[in-house]
């Protein structure tokens, strides 16, 4: 699977290189190239920003700097007419990661999944080699964007996915569906967001999703980027050490379909005084599955009744039914399984 993430901040995802994922990516499970945004913003200041039209607070992300950005990374043959955006008009960043300085050139291109430094202006100096630990936007390979092919000759291109808290909400089932997906591409939102046209104007040749972690506000998009790509990653073949572990997570298809984990335990039998309980210790596998869908259903009831609402009730047993009244949590009895 091929990751592109555009950022103003492209050091965040140093974490990407370690952990399952930065093993991944060492594999060659995923191919992750993270992009500045500002290497497409010309202008002196190399502006991203600018006020709000129709007043109000805030700054907000400019459309040709993302037009730009995003038609490098998907390839030339993906942009109608070869189409790009408007003249930069040059505004003000808030004081978060401005940088001053010359022109920048047209970003460079490098080999699929290499670091490479942004461009630089005529007649400076090249910046020196990366620091461990640091991530460098990586550039735009010449034909690995719309024109990169499948094997019947159909163009790829990406799923766009944009982090905002407006957006549907993040679900594992949705990092079931966008693990699926041979190419996806992240655009991390700033200030008050990314000018709305920009979704408009992709949404008619890439399917576009707005995405929200949680209902609360983050200073940009970039950690809600971080927890889908681990997310969507670990689902990926071969990427967990036991594929089972992707089958008993919390709201898993299946059996913890709505449920969240219950309880878990390792060894010694005996920590302070507290034991683990005995069915784990039993070797008795039906026992041992039916305690555990028991804990899953009285976490989830006290913890995210909402789910346990949306239980289907054609899905649970009688044993589940006779919990879930002791538990004083209702359910239709009618289609009930037995």
């Amino acid at each position: 699977m091929r990751l592109d993430i555009i950022s103003i901040f492209p050091e965040y995802f140093a974490p990407l290189d370690v952990s399952l994922i930065g093993k991944a990516r060492e594999r060659g499970t995923l191919d992750v190239r993270v992009h500045q945004l500002r290497d497409w913003a010309y202008d002196v200041h190399r502006t991203v920003d600018d006020t709000p039209y129709g007043g109000g607070p805030g700054m907000v992300m400019k459309p040709e700097v993302w037009g730009e950005a995003i038609d490098a990374v998907i390839g030339a043959s993906a942009v109608p007419g070869g189409a790009r955006g408007g003249g930069h008009v040059q505004g003000s960043d808030e004081d978060e990661g401005r940088d001053g300085g010359e022109a920048r050139a047209t970003p460079q291109a490098s080999a699929p999944g290499s670091v490479v430094p942004p461009p630089v202006a005529p007649g400076t100096d090249a910046p020196g080699t990366v620091e461990p630990g640091t991530v460098e936007p990586a550039g735009v390979e010449p034909g690995t964007g719309a024109s990169a092919t499948v094997a019947s000759g159909t163009p790829v291109l990406p799923r766009m996915i944009v982090p905002t808290p407006s957006g549907r909400p993040f679900s594992q089932e949705l990092a079931q569906e966008l693990a699926q997906e041979p190419w996806l591409l992240f655009a991390c939102g700033r200030y008050e967001g990314i000018d709305s046209r920009v979704m408009e104007e992709y949404s008619g040749r890439l399917r576009v999703d707005e995405v929200s972690i949680g209902d609360y506000v983050l200073a940009g998009g970039e950690v809600a980027v971080l927890v889908m790509v681990e997310a969507i990653g670990r689902l990926l073949p071969g990427v967990l050490g036991n594929a089972q572990s992707v089958v008993d997570d919390s709201f898993a298809p299946g059996s913890m379909e709505n449920l969240v984990e219950g309880p878990v335990y390792t060894k010694p039998p005996v920590w302070r005084g507290r034991e683990v309980p005995a069915v784990l210790l039993s070797g008795h596998h039906g026992n041992v599955a039916r305690w555990r869908r028991d804990e899953a259903i009285r976490r989830t009831v006290r913890n995210r009744p909402e789910l346990a609402a949306a239980l289907d009730p054609a899905k649970l047993d009688k044993h589940d039914r006779k919990l879930l009244d002791e538990l004083s949590f209702r359910v239709r009895r009618k289609d009930v399984a037995n």
